[in-house]
């Protein structure tokens, strides 16, 4: 059994209360936090509730959330995204959820992930397998690009957009022309958590934010995925890219994201 799994109690309890403001509780305000990015009223609410419970139950771990950052100095922290997929939420889309974990040094060791409009809770602690409403889930066993549905995250916002986008946009090309089909669903939690339940078969985003992607990241190491960065190298917080696989694909995506690098870089 995972060292870790005692937590998940704790975890699934601080999760739960999220969601169900989610579902019950309007989004309240918006909060500008810069070009087309905004958080709700209701993200900063969740993520002090979430906060003030957790700091109470675990007072020796400390927390970082997405909108008010960090509190304490522990080498284990929860990571808190109160909401990811705000903008979907903000509109009704049910493409959103709560995504925590608790994050040892640099490595993601517990994660719960819940989708409180699709009826879903992911939860993993490392070393103890991966789970979608207490049903043991694994990641797909797909072994050729043709057949893949791949998950790309949201392309860049913000002043440096445009150069940020021009791999965004080199990397759908490039999915294009060799998957079956690309998704984006505007929540990098839900595409990872589809990624360990084998619906999707890579799920690729082209950053790594602790809170958008530390508790997805464990739940599909333990369902089986390979999870890496643009070098091939094992991801972790401090990595800059995401990509997050099913095991017998994940040279082939590699090698896709290199030749969209190379377009994007014009070295074709």
């Amino acid at each position: 059994m995972s060292e870790y799994r005692d937590l998940l109690p704790i975890a699934e309890e601080a999760v739960m209360r999220a969601s169900e403001a989610m579902r019950r509780r309007p989004a309240g305000a918006l909060t500008v936090k810069g070009d087309r990015d905004v958080a709700s009223e209701l993200d900063y609410a969740i993520e002090r509730e979430v906060r003030a419970f957790l700091v109470t139950e675990t007072p020796e771990i400390g927390f970082l959330g997405e909108e008010e950052g960090r509190v304490g100095s522990a080498e284990m922290q929860w990571v808190l995204d109160p909401i990811d997929g705000t903008a979907n939420f903000v509109r009704g889309l049910p493409m959103c959820g709560v995504s925590l974990a608790i994050v040892n040094g640099s490595e993601a060791i517990l994660g719960v992930i819940d989708l409180p409009f699709l009826g879903s809770r992911f939860t993993a602690a490392k070393g103890d397998g991966a789970y979608a409403n207490g049903q043991a889930i694994s990641a797909s066993s797909t072994s050729h690009l043709s057949d893949a549905i791949v998950a790309v995250g949201d392309y860049a916002v913000g002043p440096d957009a445009e150069a940020r986008n021009r791999l965004r946009l080199a990397l759908a090309a490039q999915l294009a022309a060799e998957v079956q089909r690309v998704r984006m669903t505007g929540s990098a939690a839900l595409d990872l958590a589809w990624l360990a339940e084998g619906r999707l078969d890579a799920a690729l985003t082209l950053s790594n934010h602790a809170w958008d992607m530390a508790a997805g990241v464990v739940i599909a190491r333990e369902a089986g995925a390979v999870v890496i960065d643009q070098h091939g190298a094992i991801h972790d917080v401090d990595s800059t890219v995401t990509l997050a696989v099913a095991p017998l694909l994940a040279e082939a995506v590699l090698a896709t994201y290199h030749k969209a690098a190379s377009m994007a870089t014009g070295n074709q």
